[in-house]
């Protein structure tokens, strides 16, 4: 039975299902839904009313199957869809779905989205119910006026302006109750108790809503907003192209402030000031993505649709309260992103790597290749450049393995710095790039610039994907093939992937020692069996036993660095490269990680050297440089023994 007659408040506490109704983009009514199947259209027994034309007296159903709803077309000529495809069945349900009927939008939120059925009393779920929207009609026993000039139907088949009542007003000033049918007349809409049976709104429960479900409120009337803003600009003949973007970002602060101002209809829960603020950051910024950013402790944004939107803190990811307005405004941000960087993202190259001007990087992908709508990842780097004692403060790692590494560093011994997806390889990179000394040249090469080095003599190369035509491509493999041509002293490769990374091992061993790269990789032995499977994906026909040769010769150390389970990122090791025995690569670990205790989802462990020493600390002692043996010192741990690796 549909309850419109509740309190917003009192409807999401109670009911199993929540029917926003919106036309042309304005929020009209939610209706609260206790049982199924809910029957939709303009009969007056249906659960949810909807009036006009091309609305059929029974239109769609929404059933609960198993442990989910799916809704049901039955039969009309105006037909249903479900994120702008038409449907005959459609589930499960989600409140990411769209409905449209003969104009109508529908958004559907409460538990029994989440699998709690109608039999499920006083159970709300642990997620989202979804929005407070604005109620335009859903009070006592005033939706039933549908003839006279505020009532009528419209003839030409669109739901704006049909059915009226003395209700709240909605966001055009119209008022927002809905008559069942142009033709019912005066009455009680189906399902709808007599003003004298109705509860009193105060005696109901009116629980405080949550952040997530006051964001979701404000959608409806963000849309609005950010609507009448361009409809204003157009209006007004405003050429916005010279303005900067200070000026722009004011320029459109103040008309937003006016259109709010001029908005007597907006409810008082939803704060001007906030509303203001989130059209702003949408129509010239990066929308809800913005105070995202400002969070320090924010490491990755993660936006899976409009209002799925998640972050991770302290390497754990969890739900954002923030969403945006619909699939066109994730569209929008990505647009603003990639377009100054000369990239571009459409259904004929629908995803792009990007980067932010703070040098996070972006990753967006679109549809047809994105099934749920645009999908945006953002990773987050610190604005402030580490240092090695950062490092030793998070504990990442100790200050006898950071000691170590600078002294590779200043000693030109070539480093790759491996390990999976998120585990701090680029900020690894970051800090032992700026170990390098003043007195030398470096090029880095990246796919996105990302690094961030403080360093006089520096140039920064970053390829370029194809153009429209598919022509114009600058790979990383042409980047590190022109370095070499432009007299480096060391060469930085953002991350190796393909066939440059035999291109980097050739200037390795070609008068560019001690230069510096990443892989993906689990362990440093997989490290260098990736090594193997990108030269051999370059294209050059060369035996194995010669790549190997190629890779023992130019890799000195691999530093290992691993997310663990509880989000902290450690090196978990660190090898020497010795050289090649019987067609086998030779190496020995120097350090590693041992964990030593769990605690409350916290990992404890510490860093111990292996016992083993460098054999390069030879080559030193023949050139007069007296190696920091003190590092070295075995404290809790077996010596490392040789391994063999590939």
């Amino acid at each position: 039975m549909a309850r419109a007659l509740l309190s917003p408040a009192a409807s999401r506490a109670a009911s199993a299902l929540e029917v926003q109704i919106e036309a042309d983009d304005q929020p009209l009514r939610t209706v609260a839904v206790d049982s199924f199947p809910c029957r939709i259209g303009k009969a007056r027994d249906s659960e949810v009313c909807l009036a006009g034309w091309r609305v059929g007296r029974q239109h769609a159903q929404i059933q609960w199957v198993g442990r989910g709803l799916k809704l049901i077309d039955l039969g009309t000529l105006g037909g249903t869809t479900v994120n702008g495809e038409r449907v005959v069945e459609f589930g499960p349900l989600s409140e990411r779905d769209e409905i449209g009927i003969a104009g109508y939008r529908i958004r559907l939120h409460g538990r029994a989205l989440r699998g709690q059925g109608p039999g499920d009393a006083g159970s709300r779920g642990s997620g989202p119910l979804g929005p407070a929207s604005p109620d335009q009609a859903g009070l006592a026993g005033d939706s039933g006026k549908a003839g006279g000039a505020d009532g009528a139907s419209n003839a030409s088949g669109g739901p704006a302006g049909e059915g009226s009542g003395p209700g709240r007003r909605g966001p055009n000033g119209e008022s927002g109750g809905l008559g069942p049918d142009a033709s019912a007349g005066e009455g009680q809409r189906g399902g709808e108790l007599p003003a004298s049976e109705q509860p009193a709104a105060d005696a109901l429960a009116r629980p405080e809503p949550t952040p997530w479900e006051r964001q979701l409120a404000v959608l409806p009337w963000r849309r609005l907003v950010h609507r009448r803003l361009l409809e204003l600009i157009d209006l007004q003949r405003r050429n916005l192209s010279h303005f900067s973007a200070e000026q722009l970002r004011d320029e459109v602060s103040h008309t937003v402030e006016a259109i709010v101002a001029e908005m007597d209809e907006l409810p008082a829960e939803i704060p001007p000031a906030q509303l203001i603020a989130e059209v702003v950051d949408e129509a010239v910024g990066l929308g809800p993505i913005e105070r995202l950013m400002a969070e320090p402790d924010v490491t990755e944004i993660m936006v899976n649709g409009p209002v799925d939107v998640f972050v991770e803190r302290g390497g754990r990811l969890e739900r954002a309260t923030v969403a945006f307005s619909d699939d066109l405004a994730v569209r929008n941000i990505i647009e603003r992103i990639v377009t100054p960087l000369g990239r571009r993202i459409d259904e004929s190259s629908p995803l792009v790597d990007a980067r932010l001007p703070d040098g996070s990087r972006v990753n967006a992908i679109i549809a047809p290749v994105a099934l749920k709508g645009p999908t945006v990842t953002i990773r987050r780097f610190n604005r402030r450049v580490l240092a090695p004692s950062d490092l030793v403060g998070l504990g990442t790692a100790s200050e006898a393995i950071m000691a170590f590494l600078e002294l590779c560093v200043r000693e030109r011994r070539s480093l790759v710095v491996s390990g999976g997806t998120g585990s701090g390889k680029t900020t690894l990179l970051n800090v032992l790039s700026n170990l390098i000394g003043e007195d030398e040249r470096l090029i880095t090469i990246e796919d996105a610039a990302e690094l961030k080095l403080a360093h006089d003599h520096l140039v920064s190369l970053e390829a370029r994907p194809p153009n429209a035509e598919g022509k114009g491509a600058v790979t990383i493999r042409d980047l590190v093939r022109n370095a070499l041509r432009m007299r480096p002293d060391r060469i930085i490769v953002g991350e190796c992937r393909g066939g440059e990374a035999l291109d980097m091992l050739q200037a390795m061993n070609t008068g560019h020692e001690g230069s510096l790269t990443t892989v993906h990789a689990n362990t440093p032995r997989d490290a260098l069996s990736r090594l193997e499977v990108m030269s051999l994906m370059s294209g050059v026909e060369l035996p194995l036993a010669a790549i190997r040769d190629q890779i023992a010769n130019a890799v000195d150390v691999i530093v290992h660095q691993a997310r663990l389970r509880d989000g902290s990122r450690r090196i978990t090791s660190l090898i020497e490269v010795t050289g090649i025995e019987s067609g086998r690569i030779q190496s020995h670990e120097l350090f590693r990680f041992e964990q030593t205790s769990v605690e409350g989802g916290r990992i404890s462990g510490r860093h111990v050297a292996t016992g083993a020493i460098p054999e390069f600390f030879e080559d030193l002692r023949q050139r007069g440089v007296d190696p920091p043996m003190t590092l070295f010192a075995v404290d809790a741990a077996a010596p490392g023994d040789r391994q063999e690796a590939g």
